[in-house]
């Protein structure tokens, strides 16, 4: 096994079961994942290697049922979410049509380089590929037996991507997701929830137990972050320059404005989970959780409002849409907002 300095490394794990701990993107659908037999580096399972998965079941309300990640590209916008749900709009979220995906394990993350090719990952370590805009999916990888979820994916172009999950799990392709490969990036195993590219050309990793990871070399090293918080942080977004917000549990959000490597902590009123964030056209900083909890900032995320939504129902990704308004995905499905609705009669 190879440290993130290339240097052999012992690490050690326990040989009869690894500990329980919880973690996913969202606290309403918390799950134990215990793994009987330690995970190691090597090459990831292949899907056909496994039993057939079940494919997901289309339902006709597919659009209400629990989404948890969001993508905009070319005016076209994916969802992703339980039961192997894929869903696309490409009227501004107006309508949704759930697509055909060979699988209906719990999908967590989704990418697109472009229209065309797009990547969605989740639990049972699956990766799904489109190379047609997302009408028909390959299940690239699938290894149920090794019990591992992926939480995120994302590429820097259409042969390099990365994979991040459970128990420090980072895996990497550089044939378009033919293949696969795993390292670790830390000594320790936590998991790694968010991946993130800056406009400076850096990325970021926000994961489990006050974990936070910055390379400036396009992922082929990374460096452990100093962060103030020891608990699991969910989101991470770049900011103009060496600016940078991180977020998680019990509504913990700092700044940065040295790319890391100092922060302080903002006030935001709540203790709901953050989950995600965007910065607008217009400047505007959005930062959503759990609860209904929409925190924006107009000076350019030194502070923030909190806009407290009426049903309380959790939020697990925000897009903006081509007209300003906000894509929100969450325990609701999937809804379009103007963020004047969503400030405008908060508690």
């Amino acid at each position: 096994m190879e440290t993130p300095s290339g240097t052999t490394s012992a690490r050690v794990a326990d040989p009869v079961t690894r500990r329980i701990r919880y973690s996913t993107r969202s606290a309403w659908m918390m799950t134990v994942f215990v793994l009987a037999v330690a995970v190691g580096g090597g090459a990831l399972a292949v899907a056909q290697d496994e039993t057939a998965p079940e494919a997901a079941v289309m339902a006709r309300l597919a659009s209400r049922t629990l989404a948890l990640d969001a993508f905009a590209v070319d005016g076209a916008y994916v969802a992703v979410g339980e039961r192997g749900h894929v869903l696309i709009s490409t009227d501004g979220g107006e309508t949704w049509q759930q697509q055909q995906v060979p699988t209906r394990t719990m999908l967590t993350g989704v990418f697109f380089h472009d229209r065309s090719l797009g990547w969605v990952v989740g639990h049972d370590s699956a990766i799904l590929r489109t190379t047609d805009g997302g009408v028909t999916w390959d299940l690239v990888n699938w290894a149920p037996d090794d019990g591992n979820p992926f939480f995120d994916v994302w590429f820097s172009d259409a042969n390099n991507g990365v994979v991040i999950g459970a128990y420090g799990g980072y895996y990497e392709t550089t044939d378009g997701g033919e293949s696969w490969s795993s390292r670790w990036i830390s000594e320790d195993d936590w998991h790694l929830h968010k991946i993130v590219p800056s406009e400076g050309g850096r990325l970021y990793i926000a994961g489990e137990a006050g974990s936070v990871y910055r390379s400036d070399d396009n992922g082929e090293n990374w460096v452990t972050l100093p962060t103030l918080y020891q608990g699991s942080y969910f989101g991470i977004l770049p900011l103009d320059g060496d600016s940078v917000l991180l977020f998680g549990l019990r509504g913990h959000l700092f700044r940065s404005d040295d790319a890391g490597e100092s922060w302080e902590e903002l006030e935001t009123g709540t203790v709901a989970m953050l989950t995600d964030g965007q910065r607008l056209g217009d400047g505007t900083v959005v930062i959503t959780g759990l609860g209904g909890t929409v925190l924006t900032s107009s000076d350019g995320g030194n502070t923030f409002a909190l806009h407290q939504q009426a049903n309380r129902r959790g939020i697990s990704a925000a897009v903006e849409t081509g007209d300003g308004a906000l894509l929100l995905v969450g325990e609701f499905g999937v809804k379009t907002a103007a963020l004047s609705e969503l400030t405008a009669g908060s508690d």
